[in-house]
């Protein structure tokens, strides 16, 4: 009965989750979990080599807050090599049906892009108010989109490396910077110059 169980549940998600492999695919696994007896029912499109019939290891869930009624993320996880993952879960009747997104080309595509759009190293000749508020703030999205996350998913180290690249561009050569840059990072005054002062002792 339990098999018979779990081949009908497989028939039933089986063309969701081919739909979504056909969207969004080489680029998404989508996994189907059995919630009664904790396996892993199928996958499709897969990127983590995990197989049918394994244990789903879905505790992770109960770490995290749901976005929404029943469903979890997106959230990050890790494949072998580094590669990265924006994942979602749905808590469904039977199944949670997990959507597994591999992001690491679509972020290294953005930092050839980016790098192709940064400004150049030096400082800007003077220039209006609304000139150099507007130079500093592309120069900070520039810098925040070659870390690869976005500003509030950023550790320290992605602070830091953000900030050293603002100093090579002349950002902090600019008058009134500082508020600027501490703003868009999300971080107060003192903890951007506790930051900055970190990065001048890590240069080689």
């Amino acid at each position: 009965m339990g098999r018979a169980r779990e081949k009908a549940l497989v028939r039933q998600w089986s063309p969701v989750c081919r739909a979504i492999v056909r969207l969004l695919g080489p680029h998404a696994e989508v996994v189907v979990h059995d919630r009664k007896s904790d396996t892993v029912l199928g996958i499709w499109g897969s990127l983590s080599g995990r197989e049918a019939g394994e244990p789903s290891l879905l505790g992770e869930l109960d770490t995290l807050t749901p976005s929404e009624p029943d469903v979890y993320g997106p959230y990050e996880k890790l494949l072998a090599g580094g590669r990265r993952l924006s994942s979602v879960s749905a808590m469904l009747d039977d199944v949670v049906l997990c959507i597994n997104f591999e992001r690491t080309s679509f972020e290294e595509a953005a930092r050839v892009l980016a790098a192709f759009a940064a400004p150049a190293a030096a400082a800007p000749e003077p220039l209006v108010e609304r000139d150099w508020v507007e130079w500093v703030g592309q120069t900070i999205d520039a810098c925040v989109r070659e870390s690869g996350r976005a500003v509030e998913r950023l550790t320290r180290e992605d602070r830091l490396a953000v900030l050293t690249a603002l100093e090579e561009r002349g950002v902090f050569r600019v008058r009134k910077a500082v508020p600027l840059v501490a703003r868009a990072l999300r971080v107060s005054r003192s903890t951007l110059y506790t930051l900055l002062t970190e990065t001048k002792r890590t240069e080689p």
